[in-house]
């Protein structure tokens, strides 16, 4: 697990209240710690309470739970974890996320079905002709009590055989934590669906 904890590496890190969400850099590694510089002030992380912990490497996205020893400031030392996993080589996790939606571009707004998202952006089908070099707005449901706004960047659209279009592009996020929950979200439901 060390080799795969090194310093100057980006993490991500998730309390369990995931509203609170926040990331930062690995500083320092020990044998039995890390510690993270992050980046916003640790509210909802305290003492052994187990966050979790996501972060990129050259085998995928590393994923392990663990608990703050020390929050010192915006200095925390985690506990190593002892055991992780990886969630998928690409970089973004991406799942199955069906769900009519709006997309709305500055004069018009497109009626969509979603098939696929991650943090990194989403397939969807149209039976509408969507502008490839448009900037569109578009809110995703999460749960009953939370969604995420962000902006949709089209980058390849498919005519299909029968009709209308499949449509791939990415996000553009208004603030970085959206972007995190969007990821925490999409690796937490890859568990679930992988767990049933």
């Amino acid at each position: 697990m060390r080799e795969l904890i090194e310093k100057e590496r980006k993490i991500i890190v998730v309390p369990s209240d995931f509203k609170c969400a926040n990331k930062g850099t690995i500083v320092d590694v020990e044998p039995q710690y890390f510690t993270i510089e992050l980046e916003y002030e640790p509210t909802g992380m305290m003492r052994h309470n187990y966050c979790e912990f996501y972060t990129q490497t050259t085998h995928g996205t590393l994923y392990f739970d663990s608990y703050p020893e020390i929050i010192d400031g915006k200095r925390v030392k985690i506990a190593t974890p002892a055991k992780h996993r990886f969630l998928q080589r690409r970089q973004y996790t991406r799942i199955k996320f069906v769900h009519e939606l709006d997309l709305a571009g500055e004069t018009v707004s497109h009626k969509i079905t979603t098939l696929d998202i991650s943090a990194g952006g989403m397939k969807f089908r149209t039976e509408e002709n969507i502008n490839i070099e448009g900037l569109y707005k578009i809110t995703l449901p999460l749960s009953k009590e939370q969604s995420i706004e962000c902006m949709f960047s089209p980058i390849r659209i498919e005519k299909n055989e029968k009709s209308g279009y499949t449509v791939s592009g990415r996000f553009e996020y208004h603030n970085s934590k959206d972007k995190m929950t969007l990821t925490q979200y999409c690796a937490k439901r890859s568990i679930e669906i992988k767990n049933k």
